[in-house]
């Protein structure tokens, strides 16, 4: 049993080993986004802010004719044979080739409980059941952060597809960070279908196309690849959309032992693309992570802020309320002491409040005493309807201003400066040591 344990702790160590440092840099990345507790989307939720987490892999997206070299293109990348490759249309779905702990294949359903951020793509009617994900252990070149998504072979005339591929090809291009476009010299590389997606395309993230000329070692001789060449550029430039300065089309192809070619070959050039992407992604999810964190931190300041006015509001109104509550109450109150003590015997009152203390009563309010006997009697009814009509609007009026802001609960408040402490405190240093990480890979020591 111990030995069993020993195994599988020195698989486990190996395996970690393995993981490079963008890797851990992105996976870390990712998790103080979903940590249950402390993630900043479940705190970001509960400021009313919708924050996403950031991918740990980057989405390649490769398209072009049927026979292009995409299935190819990729077994090499992977070097493994997980796509099924040949003259035929072998691809005639989307297939995402990812790495994982495993070899395992995976069908429609599957696919997207593994990528649920393309759960939408299942609104195309009929193209679930021709999705699948081929999970590779390979560790090659830049694989482990990389997810390839193999589309199927394109062709004009009557080709049928199962699904509509334009716009599954179009909705995929959106999420995806590059897009590689393979023309085939000896196929159908000027494809009508495919030109129109790819301008489709051009329109909404011209800065992720990138266009090769695959299998360039079997166009012949030089003379024959640069013809190939021009025909291609001469039929993008007729596309408003794709007719562009500095426009580049690298000419690369699977080398073979047992088939030397002098053609140059820039297959390396896609690595690098690939790897400068990651770089890319990497350095847009910690300037991204900062960014919200600054957003966290902003909106609680801002929530407590706004609490704090709520709680002054509230002071200030309840103290006019009753104000008004007080003076609607008192008023009517008055006027009937005033003139219960005026009409009162003078002997009651003494004995009531003794003598010193009622003549000074009756003094006080001689006046009003006097003013109200002036009033004639079928008019004192009036005026005592209007005391009380006032005191009602003063009660109605200390209501109305009485109504309160909602506040925070303190437990509330505390929580959330807590979190924006965790997040200041916490979150931040994790991004700086991250990033810290990031550069030592490509910058000295006493540079940073």
């Amino acid at each position: 049993m111990s030995g069993k344990v020993k195994h599988r702790t020195a698989a486990n160590t190996a395996e970690a080993a393995t993981v490079t440092v963008n890797e851990k840099i992105l996976k870390e990345c990712h998790n103080l986004y979903t940590d249950a507790d402390n993630g900043l989307v479940t705190i970001g939720e509960s400021l009313g802010l919708k924050l996403l987490p950031p991918r740990k892999k980057i989405n390649v997206m490769l398209m072009g004719n049927h026979s292009a070299g995409k299935s190819s293109f990729i077994n090499w990348y992977v070097e493994e044979h997980v796509q099924r490759t040949g003259v035929a249309i072998e691809t005639q779905g989307f297939s995402f080739v990812t790495s994982g702990r495993k070899r395992e294949s995976l069908t429609g359903n599957a696919t997207l409980h593994l990528y649920p951020h393309f759960k939408t793509l299942q609104e195309i009617e009929g193209v679930v059941d021709y999705l699948n994900t081929e999970i590779s252990t390979s560790k090659q070149k830049k694989f482990s952060l990389v997810t390839f998504i193999d589309t199927p072979g394109l062709v004009d005339g009557d080709m049928k597809y199962p699904f509509d591929v334009n716009q599954s090809i179009l909705w995929l291009g959106d999420l995806c960070d590059l897009i590689f476009v393979f023309f085939d010299p000896i196929g159908q590389a000027l494809c009508k279908r495919t030109l129109n997606i790819v301008e489709q395309l051009n329109e909404s993230h011209p800065e992720r196309i990138r266009f090769y000329l695959s299998k360039a070692d079997e166009a012949g001789h030089e003379s024959d690849r640069q013809r190939v060449m021009m025909q291609i550029v001469q039929e993008l430039c007729k596309r408003p959309g794709l007719n562009k300065t500095g426009f580049e089309m690298p000419t690369i192809y699977i080398s073979n032992p047992s088939k030397p070619s002098r053609c140059v070959n820039q297959i390396e050039e896609v690595c690098k693309d690939i790897e400068k992407t990651i770089n890319q992604t990497i350095q847009n999810t910690l300037n991204q992570l900062e960014r919200d964190c600054e957003q966290i931190s902003t909106l609680v300041d801002n929530t407590i802020r706004a609490d704090n006015m709520a709680r002054s509001h509230n002071f200030k109104a309840k103290l006019k309320g009753m104000g008004f509550s007080l003076f609607g109450f008192l008023l009517p109150v008055a006027l009937i002491f005033t003139l219960l003590v005026a009409s009162a015997p003078r002997h009651i009152l003494n004995n009531l409040i003794g003598e010193d203390m009622a003549v000074a009563m009756v003094s006080f309010m001689v006046p009003i005493t006097a003013l109200w006997e002036n009033v004639e009697d079928e008019n004192q009814l009036a005026i005592l309807a209007m005391v009380l009509v006032a005191s009602g609007l003063c009660l109605i009026i200390s209501r109305i201003i009485n109504k309160s802001k909602p506040t925070l609960q303190r437990r509330s408040k505390k929580i959330l400066i807590e979190k924006q402490e965790y997040v200041n405190s916490h979150v931040k240093a994790q991004k700086k040591k991250l990033y810290a990480e990031y550069l030592q890979q490509s910058v000295s020591e006493h540079d940073l």
